[in-house]
């Protein structure tokens, strides 16, 4: 019976992997493009890069790619979420093919420009797509797909950059951005062949024979069903209509979903504390430092003491390693321990870590070729890796998504998507900027933002492990049904508990 399931998994399982897939493109960016742009190759052909340029080479993708994620959920919820996922894709492929066949500084920043928007658009409705088609019990675990591919991607990125960074022509950096189109444009494919629409988007645009056809095909049709008839009985006990709102829009006020634009109801009173949840984690995720490693990996250990171009590609490639090792017992054990505990533990981990790195520059023990502190500074750098990864990186992301009513939720996702893009950019263009001014402010800053966002989710995180969406937008549903007198809502999500009117 185990092997069948693992040989034969439902179709919910089958459709999260191939939508997870976009995160492999995503992590084959950022494995890639921090050692493309130190080959000596690379700068051959475009000529030695300052710290500004050099910045914006890198981070230019995450431009347009905030631009267009902030777009995604409105195309999503127009075209479907596998659409939206395969124009994306297409998009990036084509980026890519220019970033490769970049003969000048201007043929790059525009192939990477358009990657950006392709980014952006696929990302912001992955974890969506797939929190809409599994089933809370195991929505974690199967949610982190994007995750695991973005690692496992990491891996490959840098090792493959480590791999041709001797070829004796530009083949040596263009290789890599060649690689990444024809797997973007296999995904796209992949997206229109393979993938249903969300049962719950099509719920959502009152196609519910069709919706119901789906679920079936994907094998949630019995947990879809038993959670159903689960709301229905216990609205009818407590005498209240708790039907997802999206849905009533649909049925009731057809012609003012139409009328209103959706990134508007991203701030109805019922959507605000979500979304502004689900925007602020995501950005602060990103401003703990974790692109300032991925991206600047090579500069940071050469900064540290490895000296050479291949010690340097080795020690990013062992930090993917590490990322990717850590991420997979994470999103196995994504759904058996607490959501608030991963995100407020891990800040302060992760903030510590931060704070030592800083520290140790700022007191100029760290040389590149005697002492402890330059192993320090290393060894730090592999914990806050292994620490982000294990908690971070599987937990917010789904999170950010889950806690957003379906009404709202890929615009929403889409605009902390967004959010994460912009803080991204500054992060990805400044590093190399601040490490040049100073070698220990940057970690300063990334180890506050970190203790600041470990604060924030003590004081305002729900909890919503093994929680169905309904039961998760219920949490927060509560605080407006008590200010509007109907306490009493609060008692239909406590789990197993009846209520008697």
């Amino acid at each position: 019976m185990g092997l069948t399931k693992i040989f034969y998994p439902p179709r919910y399982v089958v459709a999260s992997i191939i939508a997870g897939l976009g995160g492999a493109l995503f992590g084959l960016d950022t494995g890639t493009i921090g050692p493309i742009t130190v080959m000596p190759k690379f700068a051959e052909t475009f000529g030695a890069l300052n710290a500004t340029i050099h910045g914006l080479v890198v981070s230019s993708i995450l431009i347009t790619g905030a631009l267009a994620s902030f777009m995604a959920g409105h195309l999503a919820d127009t075209l479907g979420r596998p659409r939206g996922m395969a124009i994306g894709g297409l998009v990036f492929g084509i980026g890519a093919a220019l970033e490769a066949g970049s003969i000048h500084l201007a043929m790059l920043f525009v192939g990477r420009l358009i990657t950006g928007i392709g980014e952006g658009l696929f990302l912001s409705t992955t974890v969506v797509y797939i929190c809409e088609i599994s089933p809370a019990k195991n929505r974690g675990i199967i949610a982190s797909a994007p995750q695991f591919f973005i690692t496992l991607a990491l891996v490959i990125g840098y090792f493959f950059c480590y791999g041709t960074a001797n070829i004796e022509s530009s083949l040596s950096w263009r290789l890599p951005f060649a690689f990444q189109s024809l797997c973007a444009i296999i995904y796209a494919a992949l997206c229109v062949l393979l993938l249903p629409n969300s049962p719950r988007w099509l719920k959502a645009n009152g196609q519910i024979e069709e919706a119901d056809i789906v679920w079936e095909k994907l094998g949630s049709s019995e947990f879809e069903d038993n959670e159903d008839h689960e709301n229905r009985e216990l609205e009818t006990e407590a005498g209240l209509n708790l039907e997802p709102l999206a849905l009533r829009q649909t049925i009731t006020h057809q012609s003012m979903k139409e009328e209103v634009h959706m990134l508007l109801k991203v701030f109805a009173k019922d959507a605000r504390k979500p979304t502004a949840l689900g925007v602020f984690m995501m950005s602060m995720m990103q401003l703990s430092g974790i692109d300032g490693v991925l991206y600047y990996a090579p500069m940071l250990f050469q900064q540290a003491g490895l000296a050479g171009t291949s010690s340097s590609f080795l020690a990013s490639g062992l930090t993917g390693v590490v990322i990717f090792a850590t991420t997979i017992p994470a999103v196995l054990l994504a759904d058996r321990w607490s959501r608030r505990a991963s995100v407020i533990y891990g800040g302060f981990v992760l903030a510590v870590t931060m704070l030592v790195i800083g520290s140790l520059y700022a007191a100029d023990v760290v040389h590149s070729d005697y002492g402890a502190g330059r192993w320090v500074v290393v060894a730090c750098i592999f914990l806050f890796t292994f620490v982000y990864s294990g908690s971070w990186a599987v937990t917010i992301s789904i999170y950010a998504s889950e806690v957003q009513p379906l009404k709202t939720r890929a615009a929403a996702s889409s605009l902390g998507r967004s959010g994460n893009w912009v803080v991204n950019w500054v992060v990805a263009f400044t590093t190399p900027v601040f490490l040049t001014a100073s070698s220990s402010g940057v970690y300063f800053m990334f180890g506050a933002s970190c203790l600041v966002t470990a604060v924030v989710c003590f004081l305002w995180m729900p909890e919503t492990r093994g929680l169905s969406l309904e039961e998760i937008d219920g949490i927060f549903s509560k605080a407006n049904s008590r200010q509007s007198g109907t306490s009493r809502v609060s008692h239909i999500f406590r789990r197993g508990e009846k209520t008697t009117v």
